[in-house]
């Protein structure tokens, strides 16, 4: 059985930039982000924000999800996020 994946959408503070990835450890990952050692396109546009994510069971299913969303348009991607996080705040926190 192979482990479980997520696929996540982080955010700058002013929600401008997307950041699309997949992670076994979702916290864990998300805590790089917020310190800067995530990646380097999320230290250079600030997104520090967990704006959305998806557990899947398997860590192929998330990869294959995550190359769905970055073909999608923007206007899609909004939709998707405010489907679940209208508001779209930061959901850091409600992981622990």
């Amino acid at each position: 059985m192979g482990k479980d994946g997520f696929v996540y959408i982080m955010s700058n503070a002013r929600r401008t930039t997307l950041y699309i990835g997949v992670t076994s450890d979702l916290a864990t990952r998300i805590t790089q982000h917020k310190e800067g050692t995530g990646s380097a396109f999320c230290k250079k546009y600030n997104c520090t924000h967990l704006i959305y994510y998806e557990h899947h069971h398997t860590i192929l299913g998330a990869i294959e999800r995550e190359k769905q969303l970055k073909n999608w348009k923007r206007a899609w991607k909004d939709e998707l996020i405010r489907s679940v996080n209208p508001e779209m705040v930061d959901l850091y926190d409600g992981l622990f």
